[in-house]
């Protein structure tokens, strides 16, 4: 599904609408809901700091596990601005949390899940994984004292040591669970995004 909107090309995949359908016969619309929330609330955080600096994306994909922003001025910015881009991503996650955890104590508790999705999000971004907002943030640090290319493989080997657990996680979950395959299957993409990566770092 593709179209344009204030002169920004918007695609959404197939696969997204698909899993929407697959949540609706499991009766798990509203999780979710609160996880695509938490996932474009997270995005807005990169895409609102990028056009406060002066830049503008041309084309947005909304994916299976990810909203890809087309950024082909990120190689000519600065490490600083770059650094901002990429925090503010998990940092919205993190200043949503808050308000919302407020009311929760205040005893609206049917706005739990949408916080947990929040942090859930939101610290997951930050593991030191190649494809996710903390491995762009250690790579960024790593490259102040060592060369782009060995910055890039420390955080290879890092997203290696970090998504077995992880997927090892996803099997436990799937078991106890028998439908939440959701980290299972973000392992998987992960481990093909850096088997098929072609972008560069920031």
């Amino acid at each position: 599904m593709r179209f344009k909107l204030c002169g920004i090309h918007f695609e959404i995949s197939y696969l997204l609408l698909c899993l929407a359908a697959i949540s609706v016969i499991l009766g798990i619309f509203q999780s979710f809901c609160y996880c695509v929330l938490a996932v474009i609330i997270h995005e807005s955080g990169h895409l609102i700091t990028m056009m406060i600096l002066g830049y503008f994306p041309e084309r947005i994909k909304i994916l299976l596990f990810e909203i890809s922003i087309s950024d082909p001025s990120r190689q000519e910015r600065s490490r600083r601005e770059n650094l901002l881009i990429i925090f503010f991503g998990p940092a919205s996650n993190f200043i949503c949390v808050l308000p919302l955890f407020l009311l929760y104590l205040c005893g609206t508790e049917k706005i739990l899940p949408f916080a947990a999705a929040n942090l859930s999000v939101g610290l997951f971004n930050l593991l030191p994984v190649m494809s996710l907002d903390g491995g762009q943030l250690l790579y960024i640090f790593l490259c102040r004292r060592r060369s782009p290319e060995q910055a890039e493989k420390i955080v290879c080997r890092l997203t290696f040591i970090c998504i077995f657990p992880l997927a090892a996680l996803g099997f436990v979950i799937l078991f106890h669970s028998h439908y939440n395959f959701s980290l299972l299957f973000v392992c998987v993409y992960l481990i093909f995004a850096l088997l098929t990566r072609q972008e560069k770092y920031y």
